[in-house]
């Protein structure tokens, strides 16, 4: 009977301790001692993100806005008409201009008929018709004795009747030239009716509504390309001789403190001649952001001296929501989360931190998922 109880009781045991969960303890392997480094200070400068293509489409004549073609997030791909101003009052003064350009081209017909028949049966050799008294003398007595004596030039006379049937000509082609070019005008007036989209992007913001009368210069709306963003910030005088072109620095996301790599990607000629800085503009990875949201951009002073600051691997930090957090080894040996703030990118996966820990303390290499226990 007594045999029994034990074996009962040892096979218990064993199916408890068969259902207690088997808890990882870290080896010397999984601990990195944190050590100190020797860079440069930074100084954290606030931007606001910008898109990386931004245009604000105007009206260019006046009139009366007819169609608007979205409202404000709306997506567009290059080309899209985006806002039409009425053209009925264009399209009237193009069909008076094609008009004047029909009888611009029947004078021209007809100039030229005329130049032809002087060209061929020149008017010089008719005499004058009528049956008055001067017109019979001049034709019984007057040109004979013209043609006797040669005082009548008739080469002089067909000259300038071919001149004249020739100013016609040249009359008729500037008036065709000149309504030509009141449908040209025309047409590019009825093309800066229509305001198309420069590029995909979105609506960002519009001014007018569909009814609302607008003049020259009046703004319509702001559209810009939002798939790459930029953040625009005011650097100090002091700190622009540091940065360069294509230089990659360190951002920090407002919204959930995510810090990301940003590239410097233009640096403006000009600084500010009140407040003595320069406007420049860092890349930013797609996605992490949005146009208006706030940015703290890393930027290096080496105006001041170099800062030692303690370094952890990269993949040391693990975040409890939106706070980041490193295992530390405690006294008895067991990992302790411990809260840190996390500085920049030194290479080689590690990053400096700015408080939280001090060199020589011991935290996980690569804490797991779940908590303070070494990633397997």
């Amino acid at each position: 009977m007594r045999r029994k109880n034990l074996w009962f009781a040892v096979a218990c045991a064993a199916l408890l301790g068969a259902q207690a969960p088997l808890v990882a303890q870290p080896g010397a392997n999984d601990w990195v001692t944190v050590e100190r480094t020797r860079g440069t200070a930074t100084v954290s400068l606030g931007g606001t993100v910008v898109p990386y293509k931004e245009v604000t489409l105007a009206a260019q004549l006046p009139g009366r806005v007819k169609q608007l073609a979205g409202i404000e997030g709306d997506s567009f791909s290059e080309g899209t008409l985006l806002v039409a101003i009425d053209e009925s009052e264009l399209l009237a003064q193009r069909n008076s201009a094609f008009a004047q350009l029909a009888n611009a081209q029947a004078d021209l017909r007809n100039a030229g008929v005329q130049y032809q028949r002087e060209l061929y049966a020149p008017q010089s050799r008719q005499s004058m018709g009528g049956m008055g008294i001067p017109n019979m003398f001049d034709q019984m007595f007057t040109r004979p004795m013209e043609d006797i004596i040669g005082s009548r030039d008739r080469g002089a006379e067909r000259g300038a009747d071919l001149y004249g049937a020739g100013t016609r000509i040249q009359q008729a082609q500037n008036a065709i030239l000149q309504a030509q070019s009141q449908i040209q005008a025309i047409d590019a007036k009825l093309r800066d009716a229509k305001s198309v989209a420069p590029f995909d992007g979105v609506i960002m913001k519009k001014y007018v509504e569909v009814g609302d009368t607008v003049q020259p210069g009046q703004r319509l709306l702001d559209y810009a390309d939002v798939e790459y963003l930029q953040v625009l910030v005011d650097v100090p005088s002091r700190l622009r001789p540091g940065l360069q072109e294509g230089m990659m620095l360190q951002g920090e996301l407002d919204v959930g403190s995510q810090v990301v790599p940003v590239r410097v990607a233009q640096i403006f000629p000009m600084a500010d001649a009140q407040r003595h800085t320069v406007p420049i503009k860092f890349d930013l990875p797609q996605g992490v952001s949005a146009p208006g949201e706030y940015v703290k951009v890393r930027v290096p002073d080496f105006n001041s001296p170099a800062r030692e600051a303690p370094v952890i691997p990269m993949t040391a930090v693990r975040y409890s929501g939106s706070l980041p957090g490193v295992c530390v080894q405690g006294q008895d040996g067991r990992p302790e989360l411990r809260l840190i703030r996390v500085g920049e990118q030194v290479g080689n996966g590690m990053m400096t931190v700015l408080s939280g820990i001090q060199a020589g303390d011991r935290v996980l290499r690569n804490p797991g998922p779940g908590g303070c226990s070494p990633s397997r």
